[in-house]
C-alpha cells in the first residue's frame, strides 16, 4: 500500500509494507525540485535513517530497475532540430 500527498514544496510518497511478517518500517519519499530523500525508521536505534539522491541518481535508479546485470552510463542526447 502507498499514499501520495502534494505539499507546498514537495511530493510525499509513503510506502507501507503489507507483505508476510516480519514487516519493514514505512518508507517516506520526499520529492523536491533539487533532490529526492528516502527516510525509514531504524527500529534497533529508534533513529530515522535518511538517504538523499540527486535527480540524476533517481533517473539512473529508474532505468536500472528494467536492465540486466552490468555497468551502464546514460548519455543525454539533444532533441533533433536544436
Amino acid at each position: 500500500m502507498f499514499s501520495i500527498e502534494h505539499e507546498f514544496d514537495s511530493t510525499v510518497i509513503t510506502l507501507v509494507d503489507e507483505g508476510e511478517k516480519p514487516l519493514q518500517e514505512d518508507v517516506v519519499i520526499n520529492s523536491f525540485a533539487e533532490c529526492v530523500t528516502l527516510e525509514q525508521l531504524d527500529p534497533r536505534t529508534e533513529q530515522v535513517q535518511k538517504i538523499t539522491l540527486s535527480p540524476e541518481q533517481v533517473r539512473d535508479l529508474a532505468a536500472a530497475l528494467d536492465l540486466p546485470e552490468g555497468v551502464y552510463q546514460i548519455h543525454e542526447t539533444p532533441p533533433q532540430g536544436s
